[in-house]
């Protein structure tokens, strides 16, 4: 039947590339030359690069001609040293990006007796290679940003990226909620549009964050809103290390976490388990929090093996579970409405990373992922019950080769996943008040078990033209099978510019994107019993997206700014519909898309050694066009203008800063504004609103901290989206406060 998929030609093709070659997208490499003050390469220097916030490090030698290549060097921040007889010692700060090269010089001076140089390139801290919009966030941001470390909450993400926000409990970028998760450079793959409002990490499991939000290379995936590749904590950051975190709060609120971690030359490991509960778990459909209690627990396991300095394996396991209290209003409390959203995830991702001299890296990663949302309703909810299960099973692997020779940067390999679906979807009548049509069934029930299943191929390069031209450009072709077959391939061209000694960084960028829909459908007395009320379900195409990007990079006496515009174009734009006030959502999409505007990031150095801020801010408009051409529809017609979405938001700001104080303590705080969603069906807006979130801490002893936490502490409540076409009704979170001990131990 059209839809099958079939496993067995693309298992092969698997089977077959595995035994060929096999980059993971954690890593880059980082190459330079080495110089005296005449210019000429110093042979045999030591060149030492060490993670800024572990004890990971590698060591080389230059070559005959003071040349270096660093491989397989996870993306992060990291200090670069160089040493040699008779020379001053000299560093720089570099921040390493997924897939990229990274092209460092120095030029030694005669070291004086007793004298050592350091040097801080700021220059080195902007990517002149990548024609991308990337943010990196890393372990000490999430910690320091005020509530960025509670195990449900994505401030790490809302807080530092332009045009990120959160609407009817779902993240948006760039005016769209499609995002790609990969865990250690490997994707989690997960087709569903909105089934899910539970994050699939902890934030306190992060070691690195790197968000791209537009101009992908073609070995990342092709959810065009958000690309968030996540390094998860190794152990390299500790030494027979534990950590225990107990936090209580507003809403009989706690976020704990127990962990583990330490590392040897060859071997590092970090275990965490977390538990959570809250009596403030979703946005509410008014302003008073009335059946919203949340709880959930979880937890991670790193491992990472170096068995021949030239093989790495790492294994990542994970898996969560949440459940959730659907709030009510007073109508629904008073008539005793008890809906519940039980969630479920796991994933285990493993990589082997081979390195070959000279500049190639191989790496084969299978990967597993299971979720599941379940929703139940209440025995008093009328005319119907709901209930509902969405349990969705991947299954696949990714297997790629990055070469880098001379002025290239080659990377290509496949990713292919079979998919099983096992959808249940129920109405039970519950009508005293003759609401539903006469004749209508007092039952229904349908399972289905969609099979789908995915297969990309994909080649990439990165040319370094001349010292300040790099040029990007790949193809990425996808081969989806599921209840639609598409084949389709997307083009990506980039470049970058970097202006000589001022180091200012000019990118542009092109590409095409294709979205794989989900599985999802309606059939049989589900089917007939939408067309009775004058709906159906029409069957999901995947998402075409075009994009266009230019941008602007500047360091600035030790300031990065950078500046950047966009403009999305997107046939067939998924979003989903909502069954009333419950969290059950329909896949849909609308014939077209455009999503336009600029956004901007702002990062400051340690001003006064003590205080170091970041801004980003966005200005961008949302806007649909046609029919819904595929979903839950009831076949009405739109107008052929473009109209505003339900989540268009004109400005969207956050600010925030880090600053230590005296006696071992420090404070931090996030500004954060928006203008307003769209009102009713527009074009007017709502009101503008604002919320402050501030932390102070302190460290007690060698182990002990305290930290306090209050979130919109102006207690301002507003009405943040409301039901328009899609997503329902929601107030946003009032003020809460959070007092949390920290203890760190060795065993």
């Amino acid at each position: 039947m059209a839809g099958k998929p079939n496993v067995l030609s693309w298992l092969v093709v698997f089977v077959l590339m595995c035994a060929a070659s096999a980059s993971a997208s954690i890593f880059g490499n980082v190459r330079g030359v080495v110089h005296d003050p005449q210019h000429r390469p110093i042979k045999g220097a030591v060149v030492t690069i060490k993670s800024v916030s572990s004890d990971w490090q590698q060591t080389i030698t230059t070559d005959n001609a003071g040349e270096f290549l660093l491989q397989a060097v996870p993306l992060g921040e990291y200090t670069v040293k160089v040493t040699s007889e008779g020379f001053a010692l000299q560093a720089q700060r570099i921040i390493v990006n997924s897939g990229n090269m990274s092209d460092i010089h120095f030029q030694l001076s005669i070291a004086a007796t007793g004298e050592t140089v350091d040097v801080s390139d700021v220059a080195s801290l902007v990517n002149p290679q990548s024609s991308s919009s990337e943010t990196l966030i890393g372990r000490n941001d999430i910690a320091a940003s005020p509530g960025a470390d509670r195990s449900n909450s994505l401030q790490m993400i809302t807080n530092f990226v332009p045009g990120s926000y959160m609407v009817h409990d779902q993240l948006h970028v760039r005016g769209g909620h499609q995002v790609s998760w990969l865990i250690d450079g490997v994707p989690v793959p997960n087709t569903n549009i909105g089934s899910n409002v539970g994050p699939q990490f902890d934030p306190k499991d992060i070691e690195t964050l790197e968000v791209g939000r537009g101009g992908y290379s073609a070995d990342f995936g092709d959810r065009t809103y958000g690309v968030f590749n996540v390094v998860p904590r190794s152990g390299f950051e500790r030494n027979n290390g534990g950590e225990l975190l107990l936090n209580y709060g507003s809403f009989n609120s706690s976020n704990d976490q127990i962990s583990f971690g330490s590392h040897s030359p060859r071997f590092a490991y970090y275990t965490s388990v977390n538990g959570n509960r809250s009596g403030l778990g979703l946005e509410t459909p008014i302003d008073h929090v009335i059946h919203d209690k949340q709880e959930g627990g979880g937890g991670l396991l790193s491992l990472i093996f170096n068995p021949i300095p030239s093989d790495q394996l790492r294994l990542i396991v994970s898996g969560r579970d949440d459940h959730y209290q659907i709030p009510n209003d007073f109508s629904m409390e008073a008539a005793g409405g008890r809906d519940v959203q039980n969630e479920h995830d796991a994933f285990v991702n493993f990589s082997w990373v081979h390195t070959i001299p000279n500049g190639i890296l191989l790496t084969f990663s299978p990967f597993f992922h299971a979720n599941q949302a379940a929703f139940t309703g209440g025995l008093n909810d009328t005319p119907l019950i709901p209930d509902t299960r969405f349990d969705s099973k991947y299954a696949g692997g990714q297997v790629s080769v990055g070469v880098t020779k001379a002025t290239n940067n080659v990377r290509a390999g496949f990713i292919g996943f079979a998919q099983r679906d096992n959808h249940f979807f129920g109405l039970t009548a519950n009508d005293p008040d003759h609401v539903l049509p006469e004749g209508s069934v007092p039952f229904l029930n349908e399972r289905v078990q969609p099979t789908g299943d995915s297969e990309v191929f994909f080649l990439d390069d990165q040319w370094k033209a001349t010292s300040w031209l790099t040029l990007n450009g790949g193809v990425r072709l996808t081969r989806f099978s599921g209840t639609v077959e598409d084949t389709v391939a997307d083009p990506r061209i980039g470049t970058a510019i970097q202006v000589p000694r001022i180091h200012w960084v000019l990118h542009g960028f092109y590409g095409r994107y294709y979205q794989a829909p989900p599985l999802s459908t309606l059939s049989g007395p589900l089917l007939n019993f939408a067309l009775k009320q004058g709906s159906s379900f029409v069957l999901l195409h995947g998402e075409r997206d075009e994009e266009y990007e230019a941008g602007l990079t500047i360091p600035v006496e030790k300031w990065a700014v950078e500046l950047t515009a966009f403009r999305t174009h997107a046939r067939n734009f998924f979003d989903h519909d909502v069954l009333g006030n419950s969290n059950i959502f329909f896949p849909l999409t609308i014939d077209r898309a455009r999503i336009r505007g600029w956004e901007s990031t702002v990062r400051s150095p340690h001003l006064f050694q003590r205080v170091q801020m970041h801004m980003s801010y966005s200005h961008q408009f949302v806007q649909g066009g046609g029919a819904v051409t595929g979903g839950f529809t009831d076949f009405s017609q739109s107008p052929d203008r473009l109209f505003y979405l339900d989540h268009d938001q004109r400005d969207t700001l956050s600010v925030g800063y880090e600053a230590s104080l005296p006696w071992r303590s420090f404070t931090s705080g996030n500004f954060n504004y928006g203008s307003g969603f769209l009102e009713g069906n527009g074009p007017g807006h709502k009101p503008p609103h604002a919320t402050f979130d501030f932390t102070l801490g302190k460290s007690f002893r060698e182990n002990w901290s305290a930290q306090f936490t209050a979130l919109n502490i102006s207690n301002n409540h507003f009405l943040l989206d409301e039901s328009n076409t899609f997503g329902g009704t929601h107030f946003n979170e009032p003020r809460q406060y959070a007092v949390s001990l920290r203890y760190r131990f060795h065993y």
